[in-house]
């Protein structure tokens, strides 16, 4: 992995697109040239102020609610408030991935509209310039449930199997395994961000070793990773669950009635 230097800030409007390939161009001197089978991660951030998705920091919360389809959980502190929510996207993240960091003053940040569109025109553009087969991911920060600390996450990709279904495959003891799918594209994003770091100014790296995720066709992006909702065990916070589980005994306060409980065994 590596991260070329030389990406200058970006601006709405830039073409993000020449601007990484005139970085990792320039990076050639450092015996870095891309091959047939690298992966380009692309921090979001860069790809959103690319696209104009600055707004007005005096918008922060109004931003984050636009940017929600459906509040987790909710957190006093002593900061304000903290919402986890899941936003237009489908990601469940905190402010609905709206990003006050590395901004100009007076600016937040909003996730790209389509960051698998975004991230397949970058394809489109670094192969046509160096010649060779390419994955590209999108990436933003994320916390995790049950874990300290952030990792980045994929949120856009183009040209890379971001799921690697190992069901149904033996391991080294011959048993069948059932459960296990590993999250390729989160995994790459994370290492990747080792490199390029949160205050670095390093807003791409390259991963190679990559290859057999590399695909010929830009396929269906990153909304795989997202689980869909019928399968998700903990659609709510704590405190959420319990106030909705309270309101379907109890009934919403209007006098309806709520679901009645029996204990008969």
């Amino acid at each position: 992995m590596w991260a070329p230097g030389g990406v200058p800030e970006v601006r709405a409007g830039d073409d993000l697109v020449t601007l990484v390939a005139d970085a990792l161009a320039a990076d050639d001197d450092r015996g870095h040239r891309l091959a047939d089978g690298d992966v380009v991660v692309v921090t979001s951030k860069v790809v959103s102020k690319a696209e104009g998705r600055a707004v007005a920091a005096d918008d922060r919360e109004q931003a984050i609610t636009d940017e929600t389809v459906r509040v987790v959980a909710t957190r006093a502190h002593d900061h304000g408030v903290t919402r986890i929510v899941e936003n237009r996207l489908g990601l469940v993240m905190a402010a609905a991935g709206v990003d006050a960091s590395n901004t100009p003053d007076g600016t937040v940040l909003l996730l790209p509209v389509d960051p698998d569109a975004s991230a397949r025109a970058l394809r489109a553009g670094l192969q046509a310039r160096f010649g060779v087969r390419l994955g590209v991911l999108v990436t933003d920060t994320a916390g995790r449930a049950w874990r300290e600390g952030l990792t980045d996450i994929t949120v856009g990709a183009a040209g890379v199997r971001v799921l690697d279904d190992l069901r149904g495959t033996t391991d080294t003891f011959g048993r069948t395994l059932e459960m296990t799918v590993a999250a390729v594209a989160d995994e790459v994003a994370a290492a990747a961000e080792l490199v390029k770091g949160k205050v670095s100014g390093r807003p791409v790296a390259v991963v190679r070793g990559a290859g057999g995720f590399v695909t010929d066709e830009d396929g269906p992006g990153a909304r795989p990773l997202v689980r869909a909702p019928e399968k998700d065990m903990f659609r709510l916070g704590t405190a959420e669950a319990f106030e909705a589980g309270r309101r379907s005994v109890l009934g919403d306060g209007s006098g309806a009635p709520g679901l009645v409980v029996r204990d008969d065994g």
